[in-house]
């Protein structure tokens, strides 16, 4: 359930936003713009710089598309707020990053649950210009599409601990790559900063792991470099979901604990 209502495009492709709702976008990307420094990966960065975001105004899908085009072949779908698992699957399996064309109102300007318009395209698409983490993002909406609805889950984990909420080892330190972390000031900083547990990716672990959507992280999964994403999403990965799921869920620490919070039956990223 949503209380937000995404905007339809135009006759001419384009979505009428308010004054007001422009002037939301420029205060979240000038302040998350400031809040990423040294703490984005480069790779995030550069991906930034190749889209060149429009700060004064929630940016022209177009635009966006044009430049993603370029670079990757992808492209962002506009759609409703929440979408059910096989249309999320079936875009991403055909290069379309689908984008909720909505933006918060200010009484949700520091947390939103609903993945809206920033979220996408300030957290996600500029990584969508780098051909590793788009692979990744293509084969496993292949993947996933193609499953049922327990295993589904489970890739589910597998997307938080990574395209969400992953960090990335680099030569500087510690590094932020998930579109979850980019989008929000808190956890930016809190991710690296915060009284939180940091991992080394395993695939098994990550399938074992519960998550709530609902709080600031306090379980990061760090991977070595994005190559790690492209052996993700082959079939392979099946034999250690089928692991995961015989092994069972890791106890659930306090912070988990306090109350359930997953994804269930509608996919939102």
């Amino acid at each position: 359930m949503t209380q937000y209502i995404s905007k339809k495009p135009n006759k001419v492709g384009l979505i009428e936003f308010s004054n007001e709702e422009h002037q939301i976008w420029h205060e979240l990307i000038e302040r998350q713009l400031d809040v990423i420094e040294n703490r984005a990966c480069d790779e995030f960065i550069t991906g930034l710089e190749k889209l060149n975001l429009n700060k004064n105004r929630i940016p022209d899908l177009n635009e966006v598309n044009e430049a993603l085009k370029k670079q990757t072949g992808w492209q962002v779908e506009p759609v409703d707020a929440v979408i059910p698992p096989d249309i999320f699957f079936h875009l991403l399996a055909h290069k379309k990053f689908p984008a909720a064309t909505f933006i918060r109102r200010r009484e949700d300007f520091d947390y939103i649950k609903e993945p809206d318009i920033f979220h996408e395209l300030f957290g996600h698409c500029p990584l969508l210009t780098h051909h590793e983490y788009a692979h990744f993002m293509q084969a496993y909406g292949q993947l996933a599409l193609t499953q049922n609805k327990i295993i589904r889950k489970m890739l589910l984990r597998l997307f938080w601990f990574t395209i969400e909420f992953g960090l990335l080892k680099t030569s500087q330190g510690l590094r932020i790559y998930g579109g979850g972390i980019l989008s929000s000031f808190s956890e930016t900083k809190a991710c690296l900063e915060g009284d939180n547990t940091h991992l080394p990716f395993s695939v098994i672990d990550a399938l074992r792991t519960p998550f709530r959507i609902d709080i600031e992280q306090p379980i990061y999964f760090i991977i070595d470099d994005f190559a790690i994403l492209e052996s993700l999403a082959s079939q392979s990965i099946l034999e250690e979901v089928k692991l995961a799921l015989e092994l069972g869920d890791f106890k659930a620490n306090q912070k988990l604990q306090q109350q359930k919070g997953e994804i269930d039956g509608k996919f939102a990223c």
